[in-house]
């Protein structure tokens, strides 16, 4: 039988990971998110474009 005090800290090591792992993959999402975008991108014909980059 797993000793309470271990289960309690093995607990607590799983909790930190998967938060430590969720911070990480949202931080990577929202990095490329940004490095992603183009710079500059033709309008398609009889549309304005929402912003101009070009």
């Amino acid at each position: 039988m797993v000793d309470a005090r271990l289960q309690r800290r093995l607990a607590i090591v799983g909790a930190l990971v998967f938060v430590g792992l969720f911070l990480a993959a949202n931080a990577h999402l929202v990095s490329v998110a940004f490095t992603s975008q183009p710079d500059c991108v033709a309008p398609s014909p009889g549309k304005a474009p929402a912003r101009v980059s070009c």
